[in-house]
């Protein structure tokens, strides 16, 4: 397959992100998760919810199987890979989708992978070496992700003299960690981590109104935004299941200042809100 001047490349398949934003629609497989927990917790809706987010217009599902949500404690390896391995492997053997695993735990990672995914989502940036060796091994792709603390420590009391470019910095060394560590420099996607470790009307409004300031980074940018608790804040403290239209403003915005792919939960909704968005941003 010959590739697009600008794709992201994930285990021999090349998404196209020159005139359309990415559609990486969530699939949370947990029981806790912040806004879908115990949802899609059972194999068999999960899978018929991924079919559902790919004909909405998904261009990758997200499938984790350890909530992140602030507070959250860690889930070990073994229920982890329980509860997104076979997700994961129906899907890739009766679609065409492009899988991504959100996981930061590399013995979940290399599961996934030889279930099928293409693509690790991992929150804490590479922070793991051995993340990084399963990832080139398997040509795959991944999202390299910045998070101050940990899920369940970083709403604690996130502290920055100046969050964007802090950010930046990080996703910086994480890129270029990533490549001397053997991963296709096309196959890195950085994202700012809006929610994680970064306070509600401060840190995560800065980061979506300079999102264009990430664009030097050599890599896409995912930037994720859907549902999270500063949309909450701003409208009244509106519920997770009420940010709907919050969440399209957002994906409005960290469209057109630069983003490649947003990861939604609402991926109907927000394929249109983006449609609409590159229209304007690429006219």
């Amino acid at each position: 397959m010959t590739s697009p001047s600008r794709a992201l490349l994930c285990r021999a398949r090349y998404l196209d992100y020159t005139r359309r934003t990415l559609i990486m629609g969530v699939l949370n497989v947990t029981p806790d998760s912040f806004s879908d927990g115990g949802t899609f917790y059972e194999p068999a809706t999960a899978t018929a919810a991924g079919i559902r987010l790919l004909a909405e217009g998904a261009d990758i599902l997200d499938i984790g199987g350890e909530s992140t949500r602030p507070g959250a404690d860690p889930v070990e390896e073994r229920e982890e890979i329980r509860r997104v391995v076979p997700v994961i492997a129906t899907l890739a053997d009766t679609t065409d989708a492009v899988i991504s695993v959100d996981t930061y735990k590399p013995a979940v990672a290399e599961a996934a992978l030889a279930a099928g995914a293409h693509m690790v989502n991992d929150i804490t940036g590479l922070a793991d070496d051995d993340m990084a060796d399963v990832v080139a091994r398997h040509d795959a792709a991944v999202t390299i992700m910045h998070m101050q603390g940990s899920p369940r420590t970083m709403q604690a009391d996130p502290t920055y003299d100046d969050v964007v470019a802090e950010v930046a910095a990080f996703l910086r060394e994480r890129v270029a960690f990533a490549r001397d560590s053997g991963i296709d420099a096309r196959s890195i996607m950085v994202d700012p981590g809006i929610g994680f470790g970064k306070t509600a009307l401060g840190h995560n409004l800065e980061i979506l109104r300079r999102v264009d300031e990430f664009a030097g980074l050599g890599a896409p940018l995912l930037v994720g935004p859907s549902r999270k608790s500063f949309i909450g804040a701003i409208l009244d403290n509106a519920p997770a299941t009420d940010r709907l239209d919050g969440t399209a403003a957002a994906v409005a915005i960290a469209i057109t200042g630069g983003a490649n792919a947003v990861r939604v939960h609402d991926v109907r909704e927000m394929s249109r809100v983006a449609r609409v968005a590159d229209a304007i941003r690429y006219a």
